[in-house]
């Protein structure tokens, strides 16, 4: 269900390259900070440090009332920020 929701709010955004990108993306670690509202995942290693140029911010309007930030490096989606939201499905 959150890939649906991801490519949704990417195609309600004009981010068709971004969108097509969706049913590729694996869990590649999960974000270590153990908030309780966070499920937020990296879909490749995360970078030492930030991410350095190339790099942009994608914040959408999620499917729910939190919050769906992508870190986007070279039009690659590295990170999936995704808070307040019910469990991950």
């Amino acid at each position: 269900m959150l890939g649906r929701q991801l490519r949704e709010a990417l195609v309600n955004d004009a981010e068709h390259e971004l969108a097509a990108q969706v049913d590729a993306l694996q869990v590649y670690e999960m974000c270590p900070c153990q908030d309780d509202f966070c499920q937020s995942f990296y879909t490749a290693p995360p970078p030492n440090g930030a991410f350095g140029a190339g790099h942009r911010n994608v914040a959408l309007k999620p499917a729910w009332s939190g919050l769906l930030i992508l870190d986007v490096v070279d039009e690659m989606i590295m990170f999936v920020e995704v808070l307040y939201r019910s469990p991950l499905d």
